[in-house]
This record gives structure tokens, sequence and C-alpha cells, in this order.
């Protein structure tokens, strides 16, 4: 392929709910640009973006696939992304390194929670968009009322730049806004078509939104809103330049008809990006801290310097790690070293690639804006940005949503621990959004992800590419330990039987402190019953029962322990027995001291459509939740809450049950809290019977 200038680049990311025609898409605009010969389908598991194993077995789209081809002197940097939102973080990543969002709607469902959510993030992202109402060729296809949606959730500013005329089976007419045409698609799959003129039933609605294409397009610039106040119309070139900087502006959101899977509208919605869709240069400058000054500075797609961020990573077997980068400035050459300014390492880039799924072209020089891989980087990861050594810089890391969703996982053979953690660091290398943490308090290794869906998924890919066979459970909740009121014990260790004898005997009290202030141990000995020598052995045992917990194994927090006096024997008193004897004093003064639990309690975020409200607030009550408040978001309602950690196992997929996919939540940790007497005694039996197993 030949080199492209920034200009020339169009890098944009196919986003929208599973299911909407995504990866079909990608197909017919691989078939027509001649990268393919032939289109494959999802069921046949033959297309180019969806290749791997698990993509196969399920028939969705997992990973995010970047896929290049040319297309009238342009080249086309797409990034075919998963619907699904357990997969959600591969479209955000992509969306953070791209020009422009094609945002697909279903022509039958409409715009579903998936669509909802990359649009949001296109949003923030500030990234212009582009509508396709794709699948128009099914049975009970409803373009104008998904037309009406979309301007309904997304502004009055989407327009139709063309209207399908024989939505349904058979459909392959469409009826083009901006050139008043009729274009009839071939029916053999080449994406060919004929242009003619506008059948007279069609004239009276396409010349009225005609009109309101150019008052669009007017409102853009007042240079060109004040030539059609005065003249009425606007040129073709005026309408060219005039509908670019109203997409950029997003005070114009184009909206295309397509059915991917045959073929049809494709190759004039590529036309179209291809013309007016925006390039690198339309984004412009990106801003990074300096690594020198700590300062914010500018990324200009002119600079001399290379600077190249990674935002994805994936791991082929005979290949290794692959890193997927875009290029923010000067260019980048096979073999030229490089500083990586997030982990201070010096890489040499080596082989860099274009790819179209699992193909891959070599390249040995990418400009800026370019997209491409590279392989065999040593220490670099997803998120790292690559600079030369006069310009060091350091780019913000693209905020992904947190894993709420959890599970707890052992190998059930014994010895494959080992490849366990390697597989596990693999999997959060390509996917950040699955999370996994060794919790050595609870003697437990727990993975969290976006939904089950995407655990399923994970464990699956962990046992198949490492070969270790997994047991899946719920995990334990980190319990706190402490006590309600006073307690004191006198306790007595002795030991005469074989060998040297031990004895020690301390006297404990304990009391309750405030929440947060943790364990503190204090020692009020008088006279000279106890040498001062032993105050550490008991401290030893009384943090050694802290640790082990007294009534069910969990730590043991926020109280004051003073050691007050005891007895000791001038030959067998010794460390270890008054270690022993410090332990058992503060175990039986634990017991006498109303003991009790207390639980983590969470901050809970629930983003819900208010139609689901009572439902959602419903269910928070009946989990022990109290709702704090609740805010306005657009179409949705935020509802805040504090709800314990034990009532929100697989809460996920709770609520997208309760609200048919469209709520989502966000949970970090709050405080603690005493756990109810009833709930108490059951959760100390869970926990002896698992210490029995």
């Amino acid at each position: 392929m030949k080199e492209f200038t920034s200009a020339d680049i169009r890098n944009f990311a196919i986003v929208g709910h599973g299911a909407s025609g995504k990866t079909m898409l990608c197909e017919a605009m691989l078939a027509c640009a001649g990268e393919i010969n032939r289109m494959g389908s999802i069921e046949a598991k033959n297309t180019v973006s969806d290749y791997h194993h698990d993509e196969h077995e399920r028939q969705i789209s997992i990973h995010s696939s970047p896929l290049h081809l040319e297309w009238l002197n342009k080249k086309f940097n797409i990034i075919d992304t998963p619907g699904y939102l357990d997969f959600i973080g591969e479209a955000i990543s992509s969306l953070a390194v791209v020009d422009m969002a094609v945002v697909l709607l279903h022509a039958v469902n409409g715009i579903e929670v998936g669509t909802e959510q990359v649009w949001s993030f296109a949003s923030k992202n500030n990234i212009p968009k582009v509508l396709v109402v794709n699948g128009l060729d099914r049975e009970h296809t409803k373009f104008d009322d998904i037309l009406n949606q979309a301007k309904d959730h997304f502004g009055k500013n989407v327009f139709p730049m063309q209207l399908p005329v024989n939505a349904g089976p058979g459909f392959n007419q469409i009826i083009d806004v901006l050139r008043s045409e009729l274009i009839t698609y071939n029916t053999d799959g080449s994406g060919k078509y004929s242009e003619s003129d506008l059948p007279d039933e069609w004239k009276s609605r396409v010349e009225e939104l005609h009109q309101e294409l150019i008052e669009f397009v007017a409102e853009s610039d007042d240079t060109l809103l004040e030539k059609f106040f005065e003249q009425g119309n606007l040129s073709e070139e005026e309408m060219r330049s005039g509908i670019h900087d109203a997409i950029q502006n997003q005070s114009f959101i184009p909206l295309f008809c397509t059915s991917a899977s045959i073929n049809i509208g494709v190759t004039r919605l590529m036309e179209f990006v291809s013309k007016y869709g925006s390039s690198p240069v339309d984004r412009g400058t990106v801003l990074a801290k300096s690594l020198k000054s700590d300062e914010q500075i500018s990324v200009n797609l002119d600079g001399d310097e290379p600077v190249v961020n990674v935002f994805k990573t994936i791991s082929e077997a005979h290949v290794g790690d692959l890193s997927f980068f875009r290029v923010y400035s000067g260019s980048v050459n096979a073999g030229m070293d490089m500083l990586n300014t997030t982990r201070s390492k010096t890489e040499r880039f080596g082989q860099m690639f274009l790819l179209n799924g699992k193909n891959r072209m070599s390249v040995n020089h990418l400009n800026a804006g370019d997209i491409g891989a590279v392989v065999k980087l040593k220490d670099t990861h997803t998120s790292n940005t690559l600079c030369s050594q006069k310009f060091q810089v350091i780019m913000d890391t693209v905020l992904l949503p947190n894993s709420n969703i959890h599970m707890g996982i052992i190998p059930k053979a014994k010895g494959d621990e080992e490849k366990l953690a390697m597989g596990l660091s693999t999997l959060h290398e390509e996917d950040p959004t699955f999370v996994y943490h060794v919790d050595p308090e609870l003697h437990q290794t727990v993975i969290s992800g976006q939904g089950e869906l995407h655990l399923q998924v994970s464990i699956q890919r962990l046992q198949r590419r490492f070969g270790i066979d997994i047991d899946t459970f719920k995990p334990r909740i980190p319990f706190r330990e402490t006590i309600k009121g006073k307690g004191e014990a006198k306790y007595r260790h002795k030991k005469q039987s074989g060998g040297a004898g031990q004895f020690a005997e301390v006297w404990m009290r304990i009391e309750p402190k405030e929440r947060g202030e943790g364990v503190e141990f204090v020692s009020s000995l008088v006279g000279q019953n106890v040498d001062r020598v032993f105050v550490p052995s008991v401290e030893k045992g009384v943090q050694s029962a802290c640790v082990d917990g007294v009534l069910a194994g969990y730590r043991v927090v926020d109280l004051k322990v003073v050691f007050y006096d005891g007895k000791q024997h001038p030959v067998d008193s010794k460390d270890i027995a008054f270690q022993i004897a410090g332990k058992g004093a503060f175990k039986e003064a634990f017991n006498s001291a109303q003991p009790c639990l207390l639980e983590p309690i969470m901050d809970v975020e629930v983003r819900v459509p208010e139609d689901f409200m009572g439902d959602v607030m419903g269910d928070v009550s009946s989990r022990r939740g109290k709702i704090m408040g609740m805010d306005n978001e657009g179409s949705f309602q935020v509802i805040k809450a504090k709800i314990p950690q034990s009532e929100l196992y697989h809460y996920s997929t709770a609520i997208r049950s309760l609200t048919g996919g469209r709520g989502l939540h966000s949970e970090s940790f709050s405080h603690y809290e005493y756990l109810p007497q009833e709930l108490q005694k059951r959760f100390v039996t869970v926990s002896q019977n698992d210490d029995n197993k």
C-alpha cells in the first residue's frame, strides 16, 4: 500500500449494539475495496474481523479488530468493535484513537442499550458521528420510527442523507437527498449501483429535506449563513465544505441506509466518509504531559518528533505480543529506537504491520495520524506512550468502566498456580477491563469483569490457551471482627510433658474503639510479676489472633488491648509461651466483650431509564440498601445508594434483567457497619463449615 498524508487518512470505529451488523459492514467495505474476493458471513465463521476461536464459537465479536483499505485515494483505518456490553472496554479503547464514529442502528430494533452507551462515550471524547440504519432488507423494518427515535435520543440535528424506497425483503433502492436522485443497487452483492431521476412521488419530500440540509450547512458557518440569506441557496462546493465543517462541530449528524449483509448502500456510505469524513487533521493537536516539566503540552501532527500511543495488545501463538498503536506526531520506521515514557524503558520498533484481521501486511514507515501494529516490544503495555528522547511526553490513560461482577477461581490441579498467574496477567494485558486480585487475607483469587459472559469467555480462554482446569466459587466477603463492649480474661499456658517446660500467664482487658482507629496494644504492667521483656511476645500473640480472627476467621479491628498483669516461671517462661498465652487471653477477652462482625458497605450508582426507577429502588431496598439521592442525566436517572457488599453478588446481571439490559451500575467501597445479629449467625456458621472442609 502506498503512503498517505494525514489529510488523506480516515480513522473510524464502527460501533453499535450487538447484532446490529458491524462485522458485516466491515466485510462489505473490504469487498467493495477489493481487499477480499467475496464476503464471508458470521454463520460460516469466515469473516475477516471475527477470527478468534471464542468469536467463532459464540458467533459474536469479542475483540476489537483493526482493518484497512483504500477508497477514492483515501486510506481507511477501520476498527470493528464488539457490541455487547460485556466487552464495552474494547469499544471505548477504540473510540479513544479514532477521528470519527460510525454508529449502527438495527433496522428493526432501533436504538438499543449498546447504542446509547457507545454514543455517550463518543460524545465524551468529542468524536464526530455518522448514523447508519442497517439491515433494511429484513421484514418489519421501521425506518421512519427509527429516524424519530434518533432525533429524540441524539438531537434534532440528526438528518437523513438517504431514504429507503423499498425497505424489507428485496431492498435495493435508496433516495439520495444531497444529490436528489434515485440509487438502484445491483442484487449480486457487488455493491455497484446506477443513478436515475427521482420518482414523482418522492420529489416534494426530497425537495423539502434538501432545503433543510442547506439550512443545516449554512448554520455551521457564519459566512455561508450570510450568503444563504442573500441568495437562498449554496453551491455544490460550498455545500461540500459546509457539510464537512458541520460534522466536525457536531451541529449536523448525517444518517444513512444500508443492508451490509447483501452489500446495499455501503459504497455510497464509503464515498461520503471519503469526501466529508474526519481526518487526523480535523482532530488537530492532542494534549499530553511533559515528562520534564510535568506541564500540559500540545502534540502536533506536523511535529518532527514521533509520539505513539499503544491502545491494544494481543498475544498470538508463534508471534508473541502484538501492539496496536496510533501515530500522533512525526513518523515511525521499523528499527527505530523510542522511549517508553510510561515505564521509562527504551524500545526498538521491530517489524510493523497493517492488519486485516489475522492477515498482516508488512510496512516500514507510518506517518502521523496512521494506525498500525508492531511485534515483540519487550516492556510496552496497553495505554503506554512511546516517543523520541528529544520530545518526552506521556499521554493520558483511557478511562475504562469499573469491573463490577466478581468470581473466585482456583486451579483444579496442584502445581498450576504459576500457569494461572501467567494466564491472568496475559488476559489483563489484552483486556484491561478483565481484572484479577490475589487476596492473601481470605486466601482466594478473584477475577472481575463487565458481565457474566465476559467472565465465562475469560475462563474459557484461560483453560484453552494455558491448559488449566479451573473451578469457580462465590468469593468470600472481607468481613471484619470487633467488639461492642468491654472484656477481660486471665489465661494460663502450661506445658510440662516432654523436654523443656513452658509457662506463661497473661491478664488482659479489651475495649472498643471508633471505626477506622485500628488495634491499639498497651502495656500497663506494675510490679515484678512479669518481666517487661515478654511484652513484645504478648503483643505478637495478640497480633496473630487479630490476623486469624476469633469469631469466623476475619481480621479483628478497632479495639484497645491492655496487658496489665500476669505470672511467669523462673525457668519455663519464654517467648513462645507468652505468645501463646497472649493469643489465648485475647480470644477469651474478645468472646466476653459482645463480639460482632462488621460488613463492608459499598457506594453504588445505578444509571437507569426513568421507567425503571420504581423497580430498581425496590430492588435496592430488598438488598438492605439505603437510597442516598438521585440525579438526572439526560433521559436517565442516577440512583445513589449504599448497599452491603454481601448483597451485590452478580448485581450487574440483576440490574440488566430489571431494566431490559439498559441499566448500568458502578460500585466502590464506602465503610464498615455492624452486621445484623440474625445474619451474623449465618455467616459465622458458613465460615466455620468452610474451615472444616
